[in-house]
């Protein structure tokens, strides 16, 4: 494995922010740490730069153990949300001066600079300024001079965030083309499940400093280990329904579904996606609410439909029609509904 954490901790005062986390990375992997907002992610990114100090546990990269060893002996390099470029220098000095600190002379360092530019589709533009440049292009610049020094480790602190809809679409697509066709170990930290989804070999779900799941993307989201993994992986999340068994059914406010236990008064929470459920006008139903609204998003249409004080959505096709505060009987898909513990989280079962 070309990076693995054994038990990585760091703690600010009485606050643990990343807590024993056990990672083992694969040469050439896309790894993404997902996550909330103060989970550990961005944290455990930056004790693998050298940027934080790891208070407890070890850190290898190539097989070498690095918990002392300065950031630029590490032979990683980052990519920051920011940018980080210097504004003063054009797009050439930008992606050359990691060489030019090694004192890498000029013809050398000016075929590098071609070179990584035009991985990144920046050869037409290697004389202008930061400033002269949109966010995406000045997104490819800090990723040009990220590829120049060819790093055993790719490390990426959200670099697409400040950029809008269409355009992190654009960059999705090129980072993960770019990623398989050098083929270096990636580390990645997002906050968006689509990135996550797209753009991973694997995910590795944090919240509170702790590890919830690593796996496939796929996996994660077909097979959640526990309730915060399935609200959080999926957009739109997945829907969440608070109840407790009785006679053997799961029961809410306009909800039953045979119960995966039979003991009475337990409180559960019911999962299931939008994709599983389906607005149904006669037959077997599970839930009953009232049309809140509905969203034509191109290809799909979602519905929400009001249950009790919660809102449930509904993936229906793009020629799906119905009125606001119509009734609506939902029939939740056999085999794609799950069952989590209210108190402790933890998956009880699908069925």
């Amino acid at each position: 494995m070309d990076v693995e954490l054994k038990g990585l901790t760091k703690r600010f005062d009485d606050v643990v922010a990343v807590d024993r986390l056990d990672l083992e990375i694969n040469k050439g992997e896309f790894l993404v740490l997902l996550g909330p907002s103060g989970c550990g992610k961005t944290t455990a990114l930056r004790m693998i730069a050298g940027l934080e100090v790891i208070d407890e546990g070890e850190l290898f990269i190539g097989g070498r153990r690095v918990n002392d060893v300065l950031p630029k002996y590490r032979d990683v390099a980052m990519v920051f949300q920011s940018y980080a470029l210097y504004p003063h220098m054009t797009v050439r000095g930008n992606i050359g001066y990691p060489l030019k600190l090694r004192g890498i002379r000029d013809p050398e360092r000016e075929e590098a600079v071609r070179k990584a530019a035009q991985q990144v589709q920046l050869e037409e533009l290697l004389d202008r300024y930061p400033r002269q440049l949109s966010g995406g292009q000045r997104q490819r610049v800090a990723l040009a001079r990220a590829i120049i020094r060819h790093p055993r480790v790719f490390l990426m602190d959200e670099p697409l965030s400040n950029l809008d809809a269409k355009l992190r679409g654009q960059m999705r697509a090129e980072l993960k083309h770019l990623q398989q066709e050098l083929g270096v170990t990636t580390i990645y930290v997002t906050h968006d499940q689509i990135e996550a989804m797209t753009l991973a070999s694997r995910v590795a779900v944090m919240n509170a400093g702790v590890l919830h799941q690593i796996d496939t993307p796929k996996n994660i989201y077909n097979d959640p280990a526990n309730l915060f993994v399935a609200g959080f992986m999926g957009s739109p999340s997945m829907n969440l329904i608070s109840g407790e068994v009785q006679d053997k059914t799961f029961q809410a406010p306009g909800c039953h579904y045979p119960s995966p236990t039979s003991e009475p008064g337990k409180k559960l929470v019911l999962g299931v996606r939008p994709e599983d459920t389906q607005i149904v006008s006669e037959g077997e139903h599970h839930l009953e609410g009232i049309i809140y609204s509905v969203e034509l998003t191109g290809d799909q249409t979602l519905v929400t439909v009001k249950q009790g004080e919660q809102l449930i959505t509904i993936r229906e096709d793009k020629e799906f029609s119905a009125s606001i505060n119509e009734s609506a009987r939902i029939r939740m898909t056999t085999g794609r509904v799950f069952f989590f513990e209210s108190e402790s989280g933890r998956r009880i079962n699908a069925t």
